[in-house]
């Protein structure tokens, strides 16, 4: 794809409905957004681990504690909105939603969307157990040192939130769409080396 094929979204503000424009993008710019891609990958893995050794007494594992916050940022929701939202099954959701429902973290409610995919909301000990996780969190991270100034780790988050937006564009899965795969590519090339 030459340099003019290419086009990226700018974000305008992370906030708006549709906070991305069509702009080309540089060739520096997809070195830098690949840089930025890779580090957030190791990161993640890195917080996963983090999460458990903060949160290692008891149950409540990376899954349990995704499912809580989930449900706490955006109110209740179905086991397949929960999977949608997640590279999971949604037979795992299941699973993890049980394990809640059973231990009383989580209640099943009327939807009036559906009649039989129903509603996973917090119950009070859901939320209090999730207080007690981030007030954990809270006095752990008080006691870092972080020589990162607070205005850097807002445009962090600014940045991070507005590469994740762009990956819930409709351009991005356009892009998919009309993009073929080098896996399909690569095996279509042996299957005409074996002929």
């Amino acid at each position: 794809m030459n340099e003019e094929g290419r086009r990226t979204r700018k974000a305008t503000s992370p906030t708006s409905a549709d906070p991305f424009v069509e702009t080309p993008i540089r060739a520096d710019q997809v070195t830098a957004l690949q840089s930025l891609m890779d580090e957030t990958r190791s990161l993640f893995h890195r917080l996963r681990i983090v999460a458990d050794q903060v949160h290692e007494q008891g149950n409540m594992t990376a899954g349990r504690r995704g499912i809580l916050i989930s449900l706490d940022r955006h109110g209740p929701q179905t086991v397949p909105q929960m999977a949608r939202a997640r590279p999971v099954s949604p037979q795992l959701i299941q699973t993890l939603v049980d394990d809640l429902l059973e231990d009383g973290l989580i209640e099943s409610v009327h939807n009036p969307a559906h009649k039989r995919s129903r509603l996973m909301r917090l119950t009070p000990k859901g939320k209090e157990a999730l207080d007690l996780m981030r007030q954990r969190e809270e006095r752990l991270l008080g006691n870092l040192s972080l020589d990162i100034p607070t205005a850097d780790l807002q445009l962090a988050v600014t940045v991070l939130k507005a590469v994740r937006l762009l990956f819930e564009s409709q351009r991005w899965s356009q892009l998919l769409c009309d993009e073929q795969p080098e896996v399909e590519v690569l095996a279509g090339e042996r299957d005409s080396d074996n002929q």
